[in-house]
């Protein structure tokens, strides 16, 4: 594939490892030929690199599938995923999802992204719905600001959440950014 066709989220193949194209910036000085720099991230362990290209250069682009899949269950060091389409399991290492497996529990379905069978990389949904196990006691002794106090979930993940939020209740958290966003119903 040539270099001009490269765009965002354009999957590459870089000394063996493949890469996912965050940014592209094209620049054309008045004399030679015109560069591209590329910003990339590397899919199996999320390190960032940024590589010059010239006009005319080739790259080779790898070609990546994604799936549904249903987290199973933790095994030592690995989580299995299943394929809803084909049920074939999948073993990931603890390594490549890193802290997002904090808000997956079993039967959760995310998109997951496959290169030669392997499992590469894993995208959650950006709302989880989830329990919390266990919370700290609030105290009331500063009632200007916004009162916080830290959850456990049911994942074992722990966030801030308002005061109001008790044990038992389900709550709405961003997965992109770790924090609470609603209670989504009450424990009775």
């Amino acid at each position: 594939m040539d270099i001009a066709e490269v765009s965002r989220n354009t999957k590459l193949i870089i000394n063996n490892a493949p890469y996912i194209v965050e940014d592209v910036k094209f620049v054309k000085p008045g004399k030679g030929r015109g560069m591209y720099y590329l910003k990339m991230r590397n899919l199996f362990d999320g390190t960032t690199r940024d590589q010059t290209y010239h006009s005319g250069d080739k790259v080779e682009e790898v070609h990546v599938t994604s799936h549904d899949m249903q987290y199973l269950y933790a095994e030592g060091d690995h989580y299995v995923f299943m394929d809803n389409e084909s049920f074939e399991q999948h073993h990931v290492p603890k390594e490549r999802l890193g802290n997002r497996i904090q808000f997956i529990k079993e039967g959760f379905v995310v998109s997951v992204m496959v290169m030669e069978g392997k499992v590469i990389d894993i995208t959650l949904p950006k709302f989880v719905e989830l329990a919390v196990v266990s919370s700290s006691a609030s105290t009331k002794t500063d009632t200007i600001t916004a009162q916080n106090k830290i959850v456990s979930l049911e994942t074992g993940a722990t966030i801030a959440v308002p005061a109001f939020v008790k044990e038992g209740d389900i709550i709405k958290v961003d997965t992109r950014t770790n924090t609470y966003v609603e209670r989504v119903s009450v424990k009775r």
